[in-house]
């Protein structure tokens, strides 16, 4: 059978590696002159792989409008994180989970990673086809490929073919985002790409940037509508970073007006808190500083907030202090991006209804998750999904 993969993405490189053990002649496509360049990217921050967590906590990561109910639940459990540090061990890398549960080449490096499961994939004779821009997709048996190579149109032909071309985010890696108006031409729906696990931005006042300008807020809870989450943001020039803001993301694209809470002291009550200022009358800020312990990014903050004549009104924006922000920053700096291939175009198999054989792992499907191991092994689990998914189908249909 001959199965195409484009993308050289985790998820695009996972499907080959699945469909050439399974015994198909595969070829990758990219457009880039090699593979794994946001993989390398993400190496910059140790690559963060997977996290070792309890299925069930694991899978609810994961959302999506529309997505089915139980399949990310049967896509995790396809491959999970102890599958991905088996195969990471099987390429000769040792990984280890630290104290947050989130798992680690010991290397802390992408590079040599990436190098061994290229080395992999030649072994299983996947031929590489670099500087292949794919331009348009005709649906048959086989399917009809149109790439631009160097300038040249190019046609190939597949038995199936497993897009895996990435969200928008980080576009100087290969993931642009282009291929939503070739799908939608050829009837796919495709839901606008937007920024996810990104900063936001807020009009921080002078006098914060001064004093707080790169400084984080630790041990803080972030709320956004109905839902709060608990760790640390970063004050930027342009407004905030961090995993808090970043899981909160989908709840503030959905806010006509996006805003959020913060609260400084969420493992104190408004009455543990007034308790500990005692008599206090004034210079609620400087006392909360020794009473409380509060740190010199929150009270920049405070600061800017004030000033407070009255202690009850203070403990108030202590445990609410409450950001309008304006946007979310530039889907090209984002982590990850949200939208794409819609559920309701695709099969539990990862295939696209309108188009037999046509398969799409990773980032394209309008999927999104929080930083911390989520996003790499959803890549790989579709990945998996998708070109085992494609195997079956050249065990059922005659090869053309």
């Amino acid at each position: 059978m001959n199965i195409a993969i484009i993308g050289g993405g985790p998820a695009g490189l996972r499907a080959a590696e699945v469909a050439a053990s399974g015994g198909a002649s595969v070829t990758l496509f990219d457009a880039k002159p090699s593979v794994g360049r946001k993989f390398l990217v993400a190496g910059r921050g140790g690559l963060n792989l997977t996290k070792v967590e309890a299925h069930a906590r694991f899978v609810n990561r994961y959302s999506g409008p529309d997505q089915p109910p139980e399949i990310w639940d049967s896509l995790i459990a396809e491959f999970d994180s102890e599958a991905l540090r088996n195969w990471a061990a099987e390429l000769g890398v040792e990984t280890f989970a630290a104290s947050t549960g989130r798992v680690y080449p010991r290397e802390l490096k992408a590079a040599p990673l990436l190098r061994r499961w290229v080395e992999r994939l030649r072994a299983l004779k996947v031929r590489f086809a670099m500087h292949h821009r794919l331009t348009g997709i005709v649906p048959g048996r086989p399917l009809t490929l149109e790439f631009q190579v160097e300038g040249e149109m190019r046609n190939e032909h597949a038995d199936a073919v497993v897009l895996a071309l990435g969200g928008g985010s980080w576009p100087t890696t290969g993931s642009d985002g282009a291929w939503t108006a070739m799908l939608e031409k050829i009837g796919i729906p495709v839901a606008p790409l937007e920024p996810a696990n990104c900063g936001w931005e807020f009009p921080w006042p002078a006098q914060v940037l001064e004093k707080a300008e790169g400084a984080p807020l630790k041990s803080i809870a972030v709320r956004a509508g109905a839902m709060e989450v608990k760790g640390e943001l970063l004050v930027t020039k342009y407004g905030l970073e961090g995993g808090a803001i970043y899981q909160l993301g989908s709840v503030l694209r959905a806010m006509p007006h996006p805003e959020i809470s913060i609260d400084f002291k969420p493992s104190f009550t408004v009455a543990q808190l007034l308790a500990k200022m005692g008599p206090i009358q004034r210079n609620f800020l400087a006392e909360a500083r020794q009473r409380w312990r509060l740190n010199d990014t929150a009270f920049a903050i405070l600061e800017s907030r004030g000033p407070f004549l009255a202690l009850e009104s203070f403990v108030a924006e202590v445990k609410s202090c409450v950001l309008q922000l304006s946007a979310p920053r530039p889907i090209a700096e984002a982590i990850s991006s949200a939208g794409g291939v819609r559920w309701r175009g695709i099969d539990g198999n990862l295939m696209l209804k309108a188009v037999p054989g046509l398969f799409v792992a990773g980032e394209m499907i309008d999927w999104e998750a929080p930083t911390g191991g989520y996003l790499i092994q959803g890549c790989f689990a579709t990945g998996t999904r998708a070109a085992r998914a494609a195997l079956e189908l050249g065990n059922k249909q005659p090869s053309y």
